[in-house]
């Protein structure tokens, strides 16, 4: 059999025959109620998987694991070098603990389709929180641990929950992140108003409890009685995960039960290759839609062994924690994001904390949530002789867009790209009038619809939302927000935000591509371009750059060679003429770099200070960096920097 020709013969019947494609891989999941149909268009584009079916996705993720061969198997590994602790759970043991915890909730006045927020750190009770939650029926929504109060209030006037499920506190590497007095301020604020928290108190800080609103976690528990799984529809929602909109107001993406299930177990086994029974780490955080599906409830749907990491990269202690990590629990595959590698990379340039650690059982490394950049791949690739898998994907997904299916028959590996679409993705690169694009042009990437199961059917309480800002601009597709180009083969590299494509004299030109060519350089560890106002061109790119540990040359030299460097790879087209040197990148806490509140500063313009931003000192850094250059005039936050 030719390479992909597995690959390629199962993406097409997914195309072809999408309702006995799925209805096929739906017999992984256990159901209390056969669907009446796979596939449900009566209300497109509203579309629905497995309308009729009932099912419950902790008794998936749990309890027919317990009943059958695995309760003594290892479920959940928590892993957290920041208190220095490690904890295995059984399936047996984590039923019992998500059983007991439903009922402290459903003591609460919580039951099938009640909201929760879940506002918690990276500990196992977060997961025993969103199965809990599952298992009652209720709809979990997952807010970062340590979120400002205003995102939190405003989260909680989207959904009105009934219940809150907090911790005293979070930890991060030197700090403590009280809670607590977020979440009060937050619960003040919002106009809904919450009836109950129950909430962990954590040895490094106690929390102060409301009386009569506030429950302490530990004794709610010892008191309720275990609760059963409550089955639900498979097109009831099991979460809404809410992702920052461009008005400001978040949007809430809905999760429905069946479809996420059925495609969490089919991308376990043949976009991951994880077997059940296998250890499995997702470095991400549960507060992103990447710690739903691979933390919680793929793996455990699946069978497998989950890693909970309660660290970072580097710094706890060193750029050596993820080798120990995989090392220590026998980890086959690892996913996470490439700045996390860039981050280990930086510290630890040639790799050598690697001899210390035995990673014989390690098979794949997959990489998502920025462009997993050429440079990054290499290095990873050569350092550990591992396939590298960048794959991408969406909050609004839920689940992988494209990659390299490691348990089908692997591709070959093209630098840049995330590979080819899963099954039921139908990928098109559109110009601005909707036309489709030439193999090779840089346009919008769009899916056409229907999507596949496991992507969100709409958005919570906002079907018109829904439609106008994914549906409406190319009708008949999903925008997904993204641009990039599909080449000869059917691979899609997804160069950058439709909104970094930068206009340049009237040339179009991707500002990933300049990434790509500047991360290249021997010096650099890290870096980014985004486009500024210029009066004659329309907007020119500015490149910022994070060098390596232990570069001590001149920065106006580094500038120099790395200007002619894209001048020499992209051409004068371009325009690149500038880059800045900078300690570091402003991000999310996922690591997305923040290049649209760079842009703003640059361009002089008020911005307001992202909910999600890991420091915001780095800010107040790149205004300094940038006015030597004539830029970030009148810059000035509607945050605090």
């Amino acid at each position: 059999m030719a390479i992909g020709e597995k690959y390629r013969a199962v993406h097409q019947r997914s195309l072809t025959e999408p309702e006995a494609f799925w209805a096929e891989q739906a017999e992984a999941i256990d159901w209390s109620k056969r669907w009446d149909k796979v596939l449900d268009g009566s209300k497109a584009p509203f579309y629905r998987w497995f309308a009729g079916g009932e099912l419950n996705t902790c008794h998936n993720a749990l309890d027919r694991h317990v009943a059958g061969k695995r309760a003594d198997q290892p479920a959940l590994i928590y892993d957290s070098p920041v208190t220095n602790t490690k904890k295995t759970f059984t399936y047996r043991e984590l039923r019992d603990a998500v059983a007991k915890l439903a009922g402290a909730i459903a003591a609460r006045g919580v039951g099938k389709g009640d909201r929760v927020i879940i506002y918690m750190p990276m500990i196992p009770e977060a997961v025993m929180a969103m199965l809990a939650c599952a298992r009652l029926g209720a709809v979990h929504s997952v807010v970062f641990g340590g979120f400002a109060a205003n995102e939190l209030a405003a989260r909680i006037d989207d959904c009105s929950p009934k219940l809150v499920l907090s911790a005293s506190c979070g930890l991060e590497p030197g700090r403590i992140v009280h809670y607590k007095p977020l979440l009060d301020q937050a619960i003040e604020m919002a106009k809904h108003k919450v009836g109950h928290c129950i909430v962990l108190q954590r040895p490094q800080a106690t929390a102060f409890l409301v009386k009569g609103r506030d429950a302490d976690w530990t004794e709610a528990v010892a008191a309720a009685e275990p609760h059963a799984c409550v089955p639900v529809k498979a097109t009831d929602p099991l979460y809404i995960l809410y992702t920052s909109g461009t008005t400001g107001q978040p949007k809430g993406v809905v999760r429905d039960n069946g479809g996420y299930a059925v495609a969490l177990a089919w991308s376990m086994q043949y976009l991951y290759g994880v077997n059940p029974g296998e250890v499995w780490w997702c470095a991400s955080d549960v507060g992103w839609v990447v710690g739903h599906s691979y933390i919680c409830y793929g793996p455990l749907i699946h069978g497998a062994t989950t890693v909970l990491y309660e660290g970072k990269p580097v710094g706890t202690p060193d750029a050596g924690a993820f080798w120990r990590v995989i090392s220590e629990h026998k980890a086959v595959a690892l996913f996470t994001a490439p700045t996390a590698f860039r981050a280990i990379k930086k510290e630890d340039p040639e790799g050598k904390l690697l001899k210390n650690y035995d990673l014989s059982k390690f098979r794949t490394l997959f990489l998502a949530g920025e462009r997993g950049d050429p440079p990054t791949v290499e290095w990873a690739q050569k350092l550990l002789g591992v396939p590298i898998v960048d794959h991408w994907w969406q909050t609004e997904t839920g689940w992988a867009i494209c990659g390299n299916f490691v348990g089908l028959d692997p591709m070959p590996v093209k630098l840049g790209s995330c590979s080819v679409p899963a099954p039921g993705w139908d990928m098109q690169v559109l110009d601005e009038q909707g036309h489709p694009m030439k193999a090779g042009e840089v346009g919008a990437l769009a899916a056409k619809l229907p999507m596949p199961p496991g992507t969100f059917p709409t958005l919570w309480n906002a079907d018109e939302r829904f439609r106008t800002s994914y549906l409406a601009d190319y009708p008949g597709y999903y925008k997904t927000g993204d641009a990039g180009f599909i080449d000869e083969d059917g691979y899609v590299s997804v160069m950058t935000r439709v909104d970094d494509v930068i206009n340049v004299a009237g040339h179009r030109l991707s500002t990933g591509q300049m990434e790509e060519v500047l991360a290249s350089h021997k010096d650099v560890a890290e870096c980014a371009v985004i486009g500024v106002a210029d009066e004659l061109k329309g907007q020119v790119p500015l490149g910022f750059v994070v060098l390596k540990a232990g570069v001590n040359r001149p920065d106006a030299e580094i500038v120099t060679e790395i200007v002619s460097l894209v001048r020499d790879k992209i051409g004068p087209v371009a325009a690149f003429k500038q880059a800045v040197i900078v300690k570091r990148l402003p991000k999310t806490r996922s690591g997305k770099i923040l290049r649209g509140t760079m842009q703003k500063i640059a361009d002089s313009q008020a911005f307001k200070q992202p909910a999600t931003i890991d420091d915001p000192a780095i800010l107040g850094e790149i205004l300094d960096s940038l006015k030597p250059l004539g830029y970030a005039k009148d810059a000035s936050s509607q945050g605090t920097l």
